[in-house]
């Protein structure tokens, strides 16, 4: 049907042209490839079985890198795969299929490290048992939740080795260069996140800053690496068609480093496209490669079109290869043209970006391109050291180390930058997640792209332009100051989870549940200038409320930690009380009806008003911690993840319970209590949620809940940060950071 639509557009008079034909025909293919490969997935045996549940004998190819990852009931491995054979409801198929596998490290046999470190390892073929579920993602033909421990059957080949390897020289090497820099070496170097995915301090200043992408694994990389092969060939008298090769054995060795994923894959081909725009063909040759190259990857790998990762790496080498060039050239007419150029491709990247960055975290930085273009000189040498002393790691680490002894001292140059970029009292502008305050946004990045080299030729002009950005940046206006005056509570945004803010005095707040993230609600309570937490409240254990206790405690004094009386699930309690202990915090556990005073913040638990609750589908949820909160005559009803029996008992328990605030049990899920919902008399409602969970929070039922109760009801996922304001004549007023209020 694909082939006739474009058949049938060929012959219509506007699309006889070269250029309209082969638009259509390309359209045409890649719709028709995607087709075939859904219906492919959709219709294999082992689709068929993931929606008939069935429980499979299976031996896979390791296919990714294995994660540990925090889930609502625990800690768990996860891994793509190939299934080579699968035996299930009595027949077996050699189908293969790509497959998400999850191993349960709560299943009696690995702690996380042996998790991690137990074979599981790409290129590894192992046999597993357990049971198949559908997947949401369409390119994924089931999810397979594994039973007990895998058997590994055959190791790696010699290339997933290798690329083990050579990761692992370049971790020692960089082992030694102190705290930041030997985190931030290897993701430099290959992109290697497993120290910098997020529980590192500097994370949150590299995303304000706008510098995540020197965290993973990016064109970057490859960029910084094959220029210094490339220079390295030259000074080796390597000419034409030698030169073409030692890109080639670039390109190849830095796949073999990071490792053949897909994100790998695609930073190889955006870095090849950008660096082949700096040849002397320039912004021609290279826009050329750029749409060859995302042809054939979308052909090849057609779930692309929906991967924001590619999406920005795709619209980052367009604005280098279109927009920097005229740039450069227009500022090089009164700077010098090194200078030039590294001001103008960073900028041509930031604008080309920004609408895309700003639908995934809601803000548009104001200090990417400085703090990019203050980094750059650092970038290189940091890469190219890093990488040669991992080369010299291999044979021996002490000669390595000190080889990479220089790339240290410029990682921590990087993060002094990002840090101090991120300070400034107004590093991003909260910006709309909505379809037309993001389509504005691109009308303006558009005229920005049309119109901005005229701008630039002119220095008076050019450096007024900065000048203003920098007033801004360092002049809080109204549109950007956070927290708002009179803040007395912050939901902070953390994802799928809870992190309550409420204010004691300046510097200072109590905290209630620490979300799935250090680093996240580290990032809130820096916003927040939160110093000291006098106490800290732990509603329940689940992994989306305690993951987060480190960052609570980072370079903060904590003096209590107060949790729920029942200890479920224990991975979770553990992992309090070992925060609880490496922080040197006392742990109680609160008990029912109980109140606290805490400068002019009083609460009095209210809930669990039992445990256990026999009648309960999640004993952990029901035994959260329920708190009413009175400050400056507002009242706060602070929900955990109360299910349906603990909240009935507790409207039992508390009759005529009344409050100005509600903060949304279980993130809204649709199991609320209509009578205890209806009789609170609040005003506005909180929910703390994930944007596109998994779990459908918050439920239609529940939002139809709190709108007939006439509640305001403000989201985390749509609206940022949420702040409970008392206005100086005692209103009571709400504000979200993720949109201009």
């Amino acid at each position: 049907m694909l082939l006739a639509l474009t058949a049938l557009g060929l012959t219509r008079r506007r699309l006889r042209t070269p250029l309209g034909a082969g638009l259509l025909l390309v359209a045409g293919t890649a719709l028709l490839v995607g087709q075939v490969r859904i219906d492919e997935v959709r219709l294999s045996p082992v689709a068929e079985l993931a929606r008939d549940g069935a429980t499979i004998r299976a031996e896979l190819t390791v296919a990714s890198a294995p994660e540990l990852r925090h889930g609502r009931f625990g800690d768990v491995v996860r891994f793509e795969a190939t299934t080579r054979s699968v035996q299930g409801r009595g027949r077996r198929t050699a189908s293969p299929a790509r497959v998400l596998v999850l191993l349960d490290l709560d299943d009696g046999w690995a702690s996380r490290q042996a998790g991690l470190r137990s074979g599981v390892e790409v290129g590894a073929r192992i046999r597993v048992q357990g049971r198949l579920r559908p997947a949401d993602e369409p390119d994924l033909a089931g999810v397979l939740l594994a039973r007990g421990r895998p058997q590994v059957l055959a190791g790696p080949g010699p290339f997933a080795r290798a690329s083990t390897s050579a990761r692992a020289a370049v971790r020692r090497a960089s082992s030694d260069l102190g705290d930041g820099a030997a985190a931030l070496v290897p993701a430099l170097v290959d992109g290697d996140e497993s120290a910098a995915g997020g529980t590192e301090p500097f994370t949150p200043a590299f995303r304000t800053a706008g510098m995540t992408h020197l965290l993973a694994v990016s064109g970057t990389n490859l960029t910084l690496i094959l220029g210094a092969v490339l220079l390295l060939a030259r000074w080796c008298r390597v000419r034409s068609w030698g030169l073409a090769v030692a890109g080639a054995l670039g390109v190849a060795g830095f796949v073999l480093l990071a490792g053949p994923e897909p994100s790998v894959l695609r930073a190889a081909a955006m870095g090849t496209v950008a660096l082949a725009g700096m040849g002397r063909a320039g912004a021609g040759r290279g826009t050329r490669t750029l749409g060859v190259a995302v042809l054939l990857l979308v052909l090849a790998d057609p779930w692309l079109a929906r991967s924001v990762g590619f999406a920005l790496s795709v619209a980052a080498t367009a604005g280098i290869l279109v927009l920097g060039p005229p740039w450069r050239d227009a500022l090089a007419r009164w700077l010098p043209r090194w200078l030039a150029e590294a001001v103008a491709v960073p900028l041509a990247a930031q604008v080309a970006c920004t609408p895309v960055v700003a639908a995934i975290s809601g803000q548009v930085s104001l200090v990417a391109v400085g703090a990019n273009i203050v980094a750059a000189p650092l970038v290189g040498p940091a890469t190219v050291l890093g990488l040669a002393g991992g080369l010299v790691a291999l044979v021996s680490t002490q000669a390595g180390q000190l080889v990479a002894l220089p790339a240290g001292w410029c990682a921590h140059g990087i993060i002094a930058v990002a840090e101090r970029a991120a300070a400034m009292p107004v590093p991003a502008l909260p910006w709309s997640t909505a379809p037309l305050a993001l389509a504005l946004l691109t009308l303006v990045c558009l005229v920005v792209a049309l119109g901005l080299a005229s701008v630039l030729v002119r220095p008076g002009l050019t450096v007024g332009l900065v000048l203003a950005v920098v007033v801004v940046v360092r002049a809080p206006l109204p549109l950007g100051s956070w927290p708002p005056a009179g803040w007395v509570m912050v939901a902070c945004d953390v994802g799928q989870g809870d992190a309550l803010v409420l204010r004691v005095a300046e510097h200072s707040a109590v905290v209630v549940d620490a979300g799935p993230d250090p680093a996240l609600v580290d990032d809130c309570l820096r916003r927040l200038e939160i110093r000291s937490v006098p106490v800290l409240v732990i509603s329940h254990f689940h992994a989306d409320h305690v993951d987060g206790v480190d960052g609570v405690m980072r370079g903060r004094r904590v003096g209590r930690l107060d949790v729920s009386p029942l200890a479920e699930p224990p991975a979770g309690a553990r992992e309090v009380e070992r925060a609880a202990e490496r922080a040197r915090v006392p742990v109680r556990q609160v008990r029912l009806g109980e109140r606290t005073e805490v400068g002019d913040l009083r609460w009095q638990v209210l809930g669990p008003v039992r445990t256990p609750v026999p009648d309960s589908g999640s004993p952990p949820n029901d035994a959260s911690v329920v708190l009413l909160v009175e400050t400056r005559g507002v009242r706060l009803l602070l929900m955990g993840d109360e299910e349906q029996p603990s909240q009935r008992d507790l409207d039992r328990a508390w009759p005529g319970l009344r409050a100005d605030v509600l903060k949304v049990a279980h993130h809204g899920s649709r199991n609320q209590d209509e009578h205890l919902v209806d009789g609170l008399g609040a005003r506005v409602a909180l929910i703390s949620v994930g944007v596109d969970n998994d779990y459908g929070h918050p439920a239609p039922r529940t939002l139809d809940l709190l709108t007939r109760a006439r509640m305001r009801v403000l989201r985390t996922d749509r609206d940022g940060d949420l702040a409970v304001v008392v206005e100086p004549g005692g209103g009571l007023a709400t504000r979200g950071r993720g949109k201009p209020p």
